[in-house]
């Protein structure tokens, strides 16, 4: 439970639940957690924007926590994820609603902007910016981008079972090390190594000496009880659709979001991506809140959830009132 909500589970598609947080009353904000991750990661922002005059509302995505969980790799498609957020808009009705997603919750929010234009007011990402779609398929570049004698990790993910196994072995431990080493906080040193061909993931990383202080033994117990409950296949299963997702957006190539926007990253975030940000204007035309925070690593509004909460603020207050 997240302090301040109320828990529903919300019918999304055929067979699909998700479990879904909410607080306050007013404009829909749909806030979105990436991997490994959950709701709660949206803990800090929950009262200050229910404060503010809206009704927050934050899922477990599919695969997550008490969400359903379907055993296809391709039921969890950008597609089906985005119907998901649009699912949930419908159930909150009436009107359209501002999504923010991080991590992957980042690529849900654009997603569904684009392909449910009319059920998004405005939308924004932390973390992962909106990019044009790929020359090529995805994986192909990133294993380009692995170099000779290295994996991508996300290459490594497409083996059902292999990544799950080595989370599952020390749950605890497995989300303490990787939390830390891609946080703003961990030295050069101790932060998320490459991967040698034929080594493992688990071993590009070491739970810290100490937890960082945004967070704390009972944070981190929320998650090793969500993940040792649901396992990771779920949330590994996004990464195997990188290149179906590519495919099934070819009618996309191209397109514009149009909606208000928002975008917020780390200068030590090893996901936000610089040359998409350079023309992050050229895909998101009215982008009005764009920060840079400095020192700040991944987990973007965990880490700071001040700044991320009141640049949020700012950019509600930046939208004219609901029709």
């Amino acid at each position: 439970m997240i302090p301040g909500t109320a828990r529903r589970l919300v019918p999304t598609a055929p067979g699909v639940t998700l479990e879904v947080f909410e607080a306050g009353a007013g404009p829909v904000v749909i806030l979105l957690h990436g991997f490994p991750e959950l709701a709660y990661s949206w803990r800090h922002q929950v009262a200050p924007l229910a404060a503010a005059g809206y009704r927050v509302i934050l899922p477990n995505q599919r695969g997550y926590g008490a969400s359903s969980a379907p055993p296809a790799v391709e039921a969890y498609d950008l597609d089906a994820l985005a119907a998901d957020v649009a699912a949930l808009i419908r159930w909150a009705g009436p009107g359209p609603a501002i999504v923010i997603g991080h991590d992957w919750g980042a690529p849900v929010a654009w997603h569904t902007a684009l392909r449910f234009p009319g059920l998004v007011r405005a939308v924004g990402s932390l973390s992962v910016p909106h990019a044009a779609r790929a020359p090529r398929p995805p994986l192909d570049l990133m294993r380009e981008a692995a170099g000779p004698g290295y994996i991508h990790y996300i290459d490594y993910f497409q083996q059902p079972g292999l990544a799950e196994s080595e989370f599952e072995a020390d749950v605890r431990a497995a989300l303490a090390g990787f939390y830390w080493s891609i946080s703003g906080d961990a030295p050069r040193e101790e932060r998320f190594r490459p991967i040698p061909r034929g080594g493992r993931f688990i071993d590009a990383f070491a739970p810290p000496a100490r937890l960082p202080a945004w967070l704390s033994p009972a944070d981190l117990d929320v998650y090793v009880a969500a993940f040792s409950a649901s396992g990771f296949r779920g949330g590994l299963n996004w990464y195997r659709n990188v290149n179906r997702n590519w495919e099934r957006s070819a009618d996309l190539a191209g397109a514009a979001v149009r909606q208000p926007a928002l975008f917020i990253t780390g200068t030590r975030d090893p996901a936000r991506n610089p040359p998409a940000i350079q023309r992050l204007r050229d895909v998101v035309p009215d982008l009005r809140v764009f920060a840079l925070l400095e020192g700040c690593g991944h987990w973007t509004q965990q880490e700071r959830p001040a700044e991320v909460t009141s640049l949020l603020l700012q950019f509600l207050a930046s939208l004219e009132p609901p029709r």
